[in-house]
């Protein structure tokens, strides 16, 4: 049988604190990031995750703690002497360059020769959807042509790691999906590494290999989207990948017979007639909607437990219409799901 290769890890970071003041902005992280991956640093304002990627480019310095480029301790080198390169939420492309020469700049600055230069542009700009538009100004693009200009000058000097600073956060929710779906598209066709700070859980969701979820300058866990969404390990990262509902205490003893804090995600659990019989493989609870929100492809209902709390549960609306789901209020219902679905948690951090 043939033992699988572990792959080389890009970027390591060992026991690595960022401390402004009494403010500890990366608090004790160690974290392997793998060779060809896309990686996502996910978490609220103020959680670390902007402050770790600045660590990996040299923008900032550790307090303690070692920063690993492929083998290589970089913590005390400056940014420019890094094989990485960065791409902001505002783009900082130059307004009086074009978007050949915006491309070109870090080509020019290592002295590469022109002809090589514009061969390599060129390219660039295939890659990233925007061939022939070498001669036009910035601000005669849309904000999405803007973000793949940033893209394709920070991988035209062929870095090892890409870092990306929330760049999808000054588009549009249409234009942002889109550019989400590309811009995986063009890890996986290139093949480095890439790592990403968002906050936005749907965008980690999409595009990572694998994710860290920080909180309080803290990786409250690491994983897949599927481990990470399925699989939560604390109340923290339940509630902030996706949407889901936690209890625990004497709510928890009376749906689980255990005290202990649980998730079960919205999608997880029927709605069904008050009659409906609870079997062996099954937690139920009846109770009451209070409301019904319809929001096209599925439905957001709030009921009201004989438990003591109140479930969010989420249906498609496969037949149903806005008028069928509105006269849901206020009736009696039985809500089910699979006692497998119940993930129970560690208390949030």
């Amino acid at each position: 049988m043939t033992t699988p290769v572990k792959p080389s890890v890009a970027v390591r970071l060992a026991d690595v604190c960022r401390y402004f003041g009494e403010v500890k902005a990366v608090d004790h992280v160690t974290l392997d990031i793998y060779d060809g991956e896309f990686f996502s640093l996910l978490g609220p304002s103020g959680s670390g995750k902007t402050t770790c990627l600045r660590l990996i480019a040299g923008f900032e310095q550790p307090t303690s703690g070692s920063i690993q480029l492929y083998g290589q301790e970089v913590a005390s080198v400056p940014p420019y002497e890094r094989d990485v390169n960065t791409v902001f939420q505002d783009y900082a492309l130059f307004p009086h360059m074009t978007v050949g020469q915006n491309v070109a700049y870090g080509l020019m600055v290592k002295k590469v020769p022109k002809a090589e230069r514009e061969r390599r542009v060129r390219e660039m700009l295939d890659m990233v959807r925007l061939p022939g538009m070498e001669n036009r100004k910035p601000s005669q693009l849309s904000g999405g042509q803007r973000q793949r200009v940033a893209l394709a000058r920070a991988l035209v000097n062929q870095p090892r790691v890409l870092l990306l600073d929330e760049p999808l956060g000054a588009l549009d929710l249409k234009l942002r999906q889109q550019m989400q779906i590309e811009l995986k598209a063009i890890q996986e066709r290139i093949g480095i590494t890439f790592i990403f700070v968002t906050h936005d859980q749907e965008e980690a969701l999409t595009m990572s290999d694998r994710l860290a979820v920080f909180n309080h300058g803290k990786i409250e866990q690491v994983g897949t989207p599927a481990d990470l969404y399925e699989r939560p390990a604390t109340g923290f990262v339940a509630g902030f990948v996706g949407t889901t509902n936690l209890v625990s205490g004497d709510v928890a003893y009376r749906l689980t017979g255990s005290p202990e804090m649980f998730s079960i995600r919205p999608e997880k659990i029927r709605l069904c007639p008050p009659d409906t019989p609870i079997t062996d493989d099954l937690h139920g609870v009846g109770g009451t909607v209070r409301d019904a929100i319809y929001l096209g492809m599925h439905t957001r209902y709030l009921v009201e437990t004989d438990a003591g709390c109140d479930l969010i549960v989420v249906q498609q609306n496969l037949e149903s219409s806005s008028a069928d789901i509105h006269a849901t209020r206020g009736s009696r219902v039985k809500l089910l799901w699979q006692k497998a679905s119940a993930r129970h948690l560690t208390e949030t951090n």
